[in-house]
């Protein structure tokens, strides 16, 4: 039996009949996502990359909500920006493509600057 802190999460994708667009499903949620146009793809909907910054960012409001209502921090409200650069010309790894840099920046409203910073120092220790 699996303990109550351990989390599975399961989706799928597949291709369609246009070259580089996916189906995605999470549970039932469905959606389209494309490759970049760099790959032939059309470009149009949400790329993988931004897809996994958006996750990133997701988790993000999440889980400082969480904290915040956890420690009864006064939080209000939360936003977050983050953007990855991916040079290919200068690879990180050679084996696998991951982003150069990620920028994340958070942007908190009803909490002190050492509130803030405490909340932000707890996701980063997640």
């Amino acid at each position: 039996m699996a303990s109550p802190e351990t989390r599975t999460y399961s989706v799928g994708a597949s291709s369609t009949d246009t070259h580089g667009r996916v189906m995605c499903s999470a549970r039932n949620h469905h959606f389209i996502v494309d490759g970049p146009v760099q790959n032939g793809a059309p470009g149009e909907a949400v790329t993988p990359a931004e897809l996994f910054l958006t996750g990133i960012a997701a988790c993000g409001v999440e889980l400082v909500q969480a904290i915040a209502k956890i420690e009864a921090t006064p939080l209000q409200s939360i936003h977050v920006d983050i953007s990855g650069t991916l040079d290919r010309s200068n690879p990180v790894r050679t084996d696998v493509s991951v982003f150069n840099a990620v920028h994340i920046h958070f942007h908190l409203t009803g909490v002190s600057a050492v509130q803030g910073s405490a909340l932000i120092d707890r996701f980063k220790g997640r």
